[in-house]
C-alpha cells in the first residue's frame, strides 16, 4: 500500500456546469478552462476576457498606494540636489531584483546612487543600526529601502537623528508601530486606497520605478517577473500582468547577467516559463544571500559588461552547487534524525545539529516536511550552546501560534502559520519540542488527516491531448493563488516502471489505458517502484499536464504530485450532470427518487442491479459489490441506513442533484405575502398552463412558486381541481412550518449542507462512519 500524501478534492470540470458552459460560449473558450476559472472566482465573460488577456491597462494607478507622491518628491528633490540615495535591499531574489529596479531607474534619471545589501548573518534581516550609521559617515543622505523597511523602528529612528531621510518601500505584514520614516509605500498601508495588496517587494519597485518615470518601466519587466515569482506571491491581479509581460522580456533578455546566468542553468529561452524562474533563476539568486553576500546577485543584473556578467554567473552557479550539496548532507543527517526512535512517534520535530550552514536550514526544513507530513524546526547548535534555524509547517498547524505563548524559551523568533525563525539556547530544545507536542493536541493535528488538494478532474489517458494542453496553458503563468490544474488518473495501469537519477530517486513510468500511453515522472518516489511494478492496476496518479522537450521533440508528460496503491474504498464523485460512462460498471445502483430512476434505469448495464429506496429493509451486498449513491435523498438518514443495510465495501458517490436548494433558499416572507395576496383577488387560475405567467407577474422563480404553492395547499390556503388554482375564503390559521413540503424543503436543504457543500474529506469520513 502506498498511501496518497493528500486528500484529492476532485471538481470534475471534465462535467462544466450550465453556467461555466455559458461563460466558455461567450468568451470563446473550453469549457473545462471556464471551469477551472469558475471554480477560481473568474465567472463573467469580462473578467474571464481579463484574465486570460493580461494588458498593461490592468496595471494600476502607482499614485495610489500610500506616500507616493511624497516618497516620490522626496526622490526627485534628492536627484536635483545631487544628494547621496543609497537604496538599502535584502538578501533573496525578491530583495535584490527590487534593488536593481530602483538602481537602474534613479541610475537612468542622473540620480547620484548605490546600493546596500545587508549580510544574512552579520547584517540580519532590514534595516541594521550599525550599516545605516557606516552608511551615513560614508555620505548617504537619503535611503531608500526595498523589500523591507517597516520593522525597521530602530535603525529609521538613528537615520532620522542624523538628520537623514529614509523611504520605505516594501510589501512585508505591518507591524503594530510602523516606523518614523518619511514615506512608507506599501500596497496593504492601513486606509489607504490601493486595490491590489499582494505585491512582491519587486512588485512595489515597479511601481515607485513607474512613478518617478510616469510611465510603464517596460525595460525592468523581466526583474519585476523574477522577485515577483521568488517571492510566492499571489500570481493574480497586477502580478500577473507583471509576470505575463516579464516572461516576454526573459525570453529575449539583452541582460548579460540573465543571459549568462539561464545559460549555466540550461535554461533555454524560448522554452521559458514562470517554473524557470522559480526553480532556475531565483534559488541561484538565492543561493548568494543564503552562503555568502548577496551583492554580487545586483552586480549580475545590472551590468551591461559580458565579461563580468559571465564571472557573476559562474560565482553564482559555484554557489547554487555548493548550497545544493549542503540541502543534500544536512537533509540526509536530518531526515535520519526524524525517523529514529526519538523522533518517529512525535507529531512534530525538532531536529539539530552542529556546522548546519544556517542559511540553507528552510529549505532543510521544507524537505523534511515533504517527506514526514509533520510540522518541523531544523536548528543549527552552536558551540556558544545557542540553537537557531528554521521551521515549516502543514496547513493543519499554524506553527507562529505554536510558538508565540513561548517567546520565554527562545532568544529571538519570528514569522507566520507556515514559516518561522527563531534563535533559542540549546539548553530549551526539549522544552520546546515538548511545547509544540502539547500544541499539536491543542490543534488538533492528529485528527487533522491530509492536507486537500484541489484537483480539477478525474480523466482518461486519452483524454490528454495537445489540445487539452493548449487550452490549460491559456491560465498560465501558475503559482500562488492561481495554481497549475492538477488532474487525477485512477482507472489507468502503469506500465515500464522505473527510477531514474544517479541515484535512482526518482520515479518515470507510463500510464496506459484504452491502447494509449502518457509518459509521467516524479522526483524523489523510486522508492515506490518495486510495489508499483507488483501491482500496476492499483495505482492512482495525480498531476499536472506539461509539455516535454527532448532534443527539439515536444511530448505530453504529467508531472505527478501524488499517487497512492490502494483501493479506496469511498469515491467522491458528486456532480449536477449524469452521464451514460457514470453506469457502464456492474454493481448495486441505488436511486431515492422514483423519477431519476425511471429516467436512468434503462441506461444500467445488465450486470447491474437498480434499488430505489423507500425505507423498505435491504440485503447486505455479495463479496466486493461496488455500491453507486446515484442521487442525493432528502435526509441523511435514509444514507445512513441505505450503508448500514448493504454494508458495500467500495462505494462510489455521484449524490446527483440537478438544483441545489439551498441556493435558491427558503421564499422569503415578503413573496409569501405576494403569493397570498394574489390568490385572495384572483379566482380559477389556470396554473396547470398559466405558471410560468404568474411567475412572471409575481416576480417570483419558477420553481420557488411551484413549491409555494404547495404549502399553501396544504396549509388549505388555496384548492386545486384540474390544475385550477383558488383562494379559500377565511382559511384556518396555520404555520407555514407545519406543511410536510416545507419540513421537507427544511430536510433537503440541511442534507445538501451536510453532502453537497462539504469538502472531499469531510464526506467520506460521513460515509466511512456508518459502515464501522
Amino acid at each position: 500500500m502506498i498511501a496518497a500524501q493528500y486528500q484529492w478534492n476532485i471538481k470534475n470540470v471534465d462535467q462544466p456546469s450550465t453556467e461555466a458552459q455559458q461563460v466558455a460560449q461567450a468568451a470563446g473558450i473550453s469549457p473545462i478552462v471556464a471551469q477551472i476559472l469558475w471554480n477560481r472566482g473568474v465567472r463573467t465573460e469580462a473578467a474571464v476576457t481579463a484574465f486570460l488577456n493580461p494588458g498593461p491597462e490592468q496595471l494600476h494607478d502607482p499614485s495610489l498606494l500610500h506616500d507616493m507622491a511624497k516618497g516620490v518628491a522626496r526622490i526627485e528633490e534628492a536627484i536635483g540636489a545631487d544628494q547621496q540615495i543609497t537604496i538599502y535591499g535584502d538578501y533573496d531574489a525578491d530583495g535584490v531584483t527590487s534593488t536593481s529596479i530602483l538602481y537602474e531607474t534613479l541610475n537612468e534619471m542622473g540620480a547620484k546612487v548605490n546600493y546596500y545589501i545587508p549580510n544574512r548573518f552579520s547584517d540580519g534581516y532590514g534595516p541594521n543600526v550599525a550599516a545605516f550609521q557606516k552608511l551615513i559617515a560614508a555620505g548617504t543622505q537619503l535611503f531608500v529601502t526595498v523589500d523591507n523597511g517597516v520593522s525597521g523602528n530602530a535603525a529609521i529612528a538613528a537615520a532620522n537623528e542624523a538628520g537623514v531621510d529614509v523611504v520605505v518601500t516594501d510589501h512585508h505584514e505591518l507591524p503594530q508601530e510602523l516606523p518614523a520614516a518619511y514615506a512608507i509605500i506599501h500596497p496593504r498601508y492601513p486606509g489607504a486606497e490601493y486595490p491590489f495588496g499582494g505585491l512582491s517587494g519587486a512588485g512595489v519597485a515597479f511601481k515607485v520605478a513607474q512613478a518617478l518615470r510616469e510611465e510603464i518601466p517596460q525595460d525592468v519587466l523581466d526583474l519585476a517577473a523574477i522577485g515577483t515569482v521568488a517571492d510566492l506571491v499571489p500570481l493574480v491581479d497586477e502580478n500577473r500582468v507583471l509576470v505575463y509581460f516579464g516572461l516576454q522580456l526573459l525570453k529575449q533578455d539583452e541582460r548579460p547577467g540573465l543571459r549568462s546566468l539561464m545559460a549555466g542553468a540550461g535554461i533555454k529561452p524560448e522554452e521559458l516559463t514562470e517554473q524557470s524562474i522559480g526553480f532556475g533563476i531565483a534559488p541561484r539568486l538565492n543561493a548568494l544571500g543564503r552562503l555568502d553576500d548577496a551583492s554580487p546577485a545586483v552586480e549580475l543584473l545590472t551590468t551591461v559588461d559580458d565579461g563580468r556578467a559571465s564571472e557573476l554567473a559562474q560565482q553564482t552557479e559555484q554557489k547554487n552547487r555548493q548550497r545544493q550539496e549542503l540541502v543534500q548532507q544536512i537533509s540526509t543527517a536530518a531526515l535520519a534524525q526524524a525517523t529514529d526512535d526519538q523522533h518517529k512517534d512525535r507529531p512534530t520535530l525538532i531536529i539539530s545539529g552542529q556546522n548546519w550552514h544556517e542559511g540553507v536550514l528552510g529549505i532543510v526544513a521544507s524537505k523534511v516536511v515533504e517527506a514526514t507530513g509533520k510540522p518541523t524546526l531544523v536548528l543549527n547548535v552552536n558551540d556558544d550552546g545557542r540553537a537557531k534555524g528554521s521551521g515549516r509547517s502543514v496547513d493543519a498547524f499554524n506553527l507562529f501560534t505554536a510558538l508565540d505563548g513561548h517567546r520565554d524559551l527562545m532568544t529571538a523568533f519570528g514569522g507566520h502559520h507556515m514559516a518561522v525563525g527563531l534563535t533559542a539556547p540549546a539548553a530549551q530544545l526539549d522544552a520546546l519540542a515538548t511545547a509544540m507536542d502539547q500544541e499539536a493536541v491543542v490543534q488538533k493535528l492528529t485528527e487533522s488527516g491530509p492536507s486537500e488538494l484541489p484537483v480539477a478532474a478525474s480523466l482518461k489517458v486519452g483524454a490528454v491531448t495537445p489540445k487539452l494542453y493548449q487550452e490549460l496553458a491559456k491560465l498560465a503563468p501558475f503559482g500562488t493563488d492561481n495554481v497549475q490544474p492538477l488532474f487525477a488518473f485512477e482507472t489507468a495501469t502503469l506500465v515500464q516502471v522505473k527510477t531514474i537519477g544517479q541515484d535512482h530517486s526518482h520515479l518515470k513510468f507510463q500510464l496506459q489505458e484504452d491502447g494509449q500511453r502518457l509518459n509521467a515522472i516524479q522526483f524523489g518516489a523510486g522508492k515506490y517502484a518495486p510495489q508499483l511494478t507488483a501491482a500496476p492496476e492499483q495505482a492512482a496518479v495525480l498531476g499536472a499536464i506539461e509539455d516535454n522537450v527532448w532534443q527539439g521533440r515536444h511530448s505530453l508528460q504529467l508531472m505527478v504530485k501524488d499517487l497512492r496503491l490502494t483501493e479506496e474504498p469511498i469515491m467522491d464523485a458528486r456532480t449536477t450532470q449524469l452521464h451514460q460512462a457514470m453506469f457502464s460498471q456492474p454493481g448495486t445502483y441505488v436511486f431515492f427518487h422514483q423519477k431519476i430512476y425511471q429516467q436512468l434505469v434503462q441506461q444500467l448495464p445488465t450486470t447491474a442491479t437498480a434499488v430505489v429506496y423507500d425505507g423498505s429493509a435491504l440485503t447486505p451486498l455479495a463479496g466486493e459489490t461496488p455500491l453507486f449513491i446515484v442521487d442525493c435523498p432528502d435526509t441523511t438518514g435514509d444514507l445512513t441506513a441505505v450503508l448500514q443495510q448493504l454494508q458495500p465495501q467500495k462505494v462510489t458517490a455521484y449524490l446527483y442533484k440537478k438544483e441545489s436548494l439551498s441556493q435558491l433558499g427558503m421564499p422569503t416572507r415578503a413573496q409569501y405575502a405576494k403569493l397570498f395576496k394574489f390568490v385572495a383577488t384572483h379566482q380559477q387560475v389556470d396554473v396547470g398552463h398559466q405558471l410560468t405567467q404568474l411567475a412572471t407577474f409575481l416576480q417570483i422563480p419558477r420553481t420557488q412558486l411551484v413549491f409555494m404553492i404547495q404549502v399553501f395547499f396544504e396549509c388549505g390556503f388555496i384548492t386545486i381541481a384540474r390544475g385550477v388554482m383558488n383562494g379559500v375564503a377565511h382559511p384556518e390559521h396555520k404555520e407555514l412550518s407545519t406543511a410536510p413540503s416545507y419540513q421537507l424543503r427544511q430536510q433537503q436543504m440541511q442534507t445538501e449542507q451536510d453532502l453537497l457543500f462539504c469538502t472531499s474529506a469531510e464526506l467520506i469520513q460521513r460515509l466511512h462512519a456508518p459502515l464501522n
